[in-house]
């Protein structure tokens, strides 16, 4: 085929791969120039552009191609690029500046940039081609591994005990695969981590029901006659018996295009490259885990990778470059089956003179080493447990503490700990390792969007976000968080008057101008979720918030509709009205807990709480009590909890109105009710007050003539003793002022924001709250009371509606692609004849501050 000149006036730019160095290096050339004065083309293997790399492993908890997906069709069409999917280079002709790819395409270059990045090392041991065998690179790869997992295999092992092979382990772990991983090194994240930090790692891992075998190699491959894997024989003698194997040993630098083209390679590979990225050819680059820097070293990392594709558009646009690159921060943080590990800096200690402060905790599981240089200043850490303070440290490295090095590893609370702020940093201190963002840069402007957009800081592994998140003011208008301009009472009105049902709308038309198009944040998603959810009757939207938009944006307790624990289960908390139950449905729950083995304890609201329950049981356990009568207690949700009562004058000498009644009559009325903070009430049948309705968000209590309603209590951490709104009501009176004063509430109180904290802050305080809800002052009564009754007249059970929705039972499971399968994790011990969680304790011999 002859060459393809699309334009022959502009010259030719060539960019051979496109992972996530080759669009870094799209977007530089882009902010250079390069792609208004060059056509560019991009010639990528995978069948999909660019995606993150990073957080591959995210997959397997539900996030999809498209969401990992880094490259914005119209950022391509914008630019003029031309992007060929599937279609690897296969030749290239330095003589005549061809490049030929496998559709047969050729293309005549000017410039010649490689960022075809590495491959997976599989060791070559017996049986390695064996089917059951694969790799953990590629989204086509966890395509692979996902399906043989469900269709073939029980048990998998993975070969490698690093970062890429500890996450493979949890993906099969997830896929309900019993997992050994094994690792030739004495230690797991052998590169990462010392000694201590791989205990710490090894017993907490192996804590989580994973099999770890370090210190020894994978000598065979078993297969069956079938050609499939049936075990693994270790250098030990061991024989491993196993379905799955996953080699996560490693990579190596693909350089064979190089090699082809006679490009100069590193004797154990890599394309060796000058200060600037160039090669033995003057034209043609080489970037990121494919390239050989010019210190000797192939970086697999993504941050080392970026600061290639910066230096290598700076050296086309103008021949030089003014950033070489010389070497990289090699800093690290992530999150491996749900356990913090970083290490930054000199990790290991190989500076002359320097010394070790080590802090290790074996109830907790924390492991955590600073190294100090001779002049005192930090060189490095590993961290292992509690990465809190990654980005503090990793910024600080280089110079001396302003605290003793001591302190800085020591827990909060234990005498010599200090805290370093985000304000200890100078502003030339690298907050964003993977873009070489500094603290200044970040300063410079006010919100995260607008950091992401500007800096890019922030959008590689994440490990920064909050370090930015810190130094960042607090918005000046008054906004509610980075993402939006307006304050929740704002956005509430906008949502109610323009009847917006998504977030994804709200953002986009009423969102920042940097926001706009993006995903929000943990402030604005959880808190719009709540307005839409109470104002879904009034403005046509589902109010389930497990349907579509709405599940993405719940707290975490609302994923799941029910109280997560300190161990991974749930509580389960029914709906008692009032407190008031029969002996069947007593006996329910008690079958219920017995049958379910779960832990039991009455509440503080009248109510009765079953602790223990695994994420999979959630759904069999709401049967039974919905079958008996019982609905969702909402004690998971941001609403009304319990309206205690006494027993009022039914039963008691002193009561003078019937409570019980009463309190029953307003909990079934307001159940369900999302609000921007949980609400709590109470009926007292007397003065008396034994239902300590005085100290809840809206108290009842019961006079000669009728009803006092008191408001703005609570019995919290700040306690504050309710007002009294009015007195001697009959029970229509009463529902209205309540109906009036909690929608007026909800309508204009802050994020997370109590009644209490509400009634203080509100000009005017209880006397404007009462000119309003009591003597109409703003004339808005009749719309509160409308949105009040759409709210009752659409109430639904939100347990039994998903019990009703094989789509919403769907996400009732430990993990995605074994649904039948149990969390290992989650234990129990038995105490007082019940249950409570087993929390491991993680003993690390001879590790101890120094």
């Amino acid at each position: 085929m002859a060459p393809d000149s699309a334009d022959t006036a502009q010259p030719t730019l060539v960019l051979v791969g496109h992972g996530m160095v080759g669009q870094r290096f799209l977007e530089a050339a882009a902010e250079r120039g390069l792609t208004a004065s060059h056509r560019v083309v991009v010639l990528c293997e995978e069948p999909r552009p660019a995606y993150d790399r990073v957080h591959l492993t995210s997959y397997f908890s539900g996030t999809t191609p498209e969401e990992l997906s880094m490259t914005d069709p119209e950022f391509i069409e914008r630019h003029g690029i031309e992007l060929h999917v599937g279609d690897p280079a296969e030749a290239v002709d330095r003589a005549a500046r061809t490049v030929r790819a496998r559709s047969g395409l050729t293309l005549t270059y000017d410039t010649l940039v490689l960022a075809t990045g590495s491959y997976p090392f599989v060791p070559p041991v017996p049986g390695k081609d064996a089917t059951g065998c694969f790799v953990y690179r590629t989204i086509e790869d966890l395509y692979a591994i996902e399906e043989y997992a469900k269709s073939s295999a029980t048990v998998g092992a993975v070969v490698g005990g690093g970062l890429l092979g500890l996450e493979a382990a949890g993906a099969l772990q997830g896929l309900g695969l019993a997992t050994h991983i094994v690792e030739f090194a004495p230690r797991l994240m052998p590169v990462q981590v010392d000694e201590g930090g791989g205990a710490a790692l090894l017993r907490t891992i192996g804590d989580m029901g994973l099999d770890v075998h370090t210190g020894v190699g994978t000598q065979e491959v078993v297969a069956g006659a079938d050609g499939r894997v049936t075990g693994m024989r270790l250098s030990d003698g061991r024989e491993l018996a196993t379905d799955l194997v996953v080699f996560s040993a490693g990579v190596r630098p693909r350089d064979q295009l190089a090699r082809d083209m006679g490009l100069s390679v590193g004797e154990r590979g890599g394309i060796a490259v000058d200060e600037q990225c160039r090669t033995s050819d003057p034209d043609v680059y080489a970037i990121g885990e494919c390239a050989l820097a010019s210190d000797g070293r192939v970086y697999g990392l993504v941050a080392p990778g970026y600061e290639m594709a910066l230096t290598a558009a700076d050296a086309i646009v103008s021949g030089t470059s003014l950033t070489a690159f010389t070497g990289a921060d090699l800093s690290t943080k992530l999150k491996l089956l749900g356990v913090d590990v970083a290490s930054f800096g000199d990790a290991h200690g190989t500076t002359d003179g320097c010394l070790d402060v080590v802090y290790a905790d074996a109830r907790s599981g924390t492991y955590k080493k600073l190294v100090i240089g001779g002049e005192g200043q930090l060189l490095g850490g590993i961290l292992v447990g509690d990465a809190e303070a990654y980005g503090t440290l990793r910024a600080l490295t280089g110079t001396v503490p302003p605290v003793a090095p001591e302190s800085l590893v020591l827990p909060a609370g234990s005498g010599g700990a200090a805290q370093l702020g985000p304000e200890a940093l100078p502003d030339d201190a690298v907050v964003c390792s993977c873009h070489n963002v500094t603290k200044g840069s970040i300063l410079a402007h006010t919100t995260l969007p607008e950091v992401k957009k500007c800096t890019k800081a922030g959008t590689g592994c994440g490990s920064c976000v909050k370090l930015i998140g810190q130094l960042l003011p607090k918005s000046g208008d008054g906004g509610l968080c980075g993402c939006f301009k307006h304050t929740r009472q704002e956005l509430y009105e906008i949502v109610r008057v323009r009847r917006i049902t998504t977030f994804a709308q709200l953002l986009d038309e009423h969102g920042r101008e940097a926001a706009r198009g993006g995903d929000g944040c943990e402030i604005c998603k959880p808190t719009v979720g709540s307005v839409i959810a109470s104002l879904a009757p009034a403005i046509g939207a589902d109010g389930h918030v497990l349907d579509g938009e709405q599940a993405a944006l719940q707290d975490t307790n609302d994923h799941f509709l029910a109280n997560l624990q300190k161990n991974g289960s749930y509580s389960v908390v029914p709906r008692i009205p009032g407190g008031e139950i029969t002996p069947e449905k007593l006996i329910v729950i008690g079958e219920v807990a017995r049958d379910f083995g779960l832990y039991t304890k009455i509440t503080g609201g009248q109510r009765i709480d079953l602790f223990g329950a695994r994420v999979e049981q959630l759904p069999m356990i709401w049967a039974r009590l919905v079958d008996a009568g019982f609905e969702s207690g909402h004690a998971y949700g941001k609403s009304l909890r319990t309206v205690k009562s006494c027993v009022g004058q039914t039963w008691c000498r002193y009561g003078v109105q019937d409570s019980v009644r009463m309190a029953i009559d307003l909990e079934l009325r307001y159940r369900g009710l999302r609000s921007p903070h949980k609400l709590k009430s109470a009926v007292s049948g007397c003065a008396r007050e034994c239902a300590e309705a005085q100290s809840k968000d809206f108290g009842v209590i019961a006079t000669a003539n009728g009803w006092n309603l008191y408001v703005g209590g609570n019995g919290g951490m700040t306690p504050r003793h309710a007002d009294l709104l009015a007195q001697d009501l009959s029970d229509a009176e009463l529902i209205r002022l309540i109906d009036r004063f909690l929608m007026f509430y909800i309508r204009t109180a802050d994020r997370l924001e109590r009644t209490s904290v509400w009634l203080e802050r509100v000009e005017g305080g209880l006397d404007h709250v009462r000119d309003v809800v009591v003597h109409d002052s703003l004339g808005i009564c009749d719309e509160l009371e409308a949105l009040m009754r759409a709210h009752v007249d659409h109430y639904r059970d939100e347990w039994s509606d998903t019990l009703d929705d094989p789509e919403r039972l769907s996400r009732f499971v430990s993990f995605v692609n074994a649904p039948g399968t149990p969390d290992p994790t989650i234990r129990f011990v038995p105490e007082r004849d019940q249950i409570k969680p087993e929390l491991p304790l993680i003993p690390l011999e001879g590790l101890t501050l120094r």
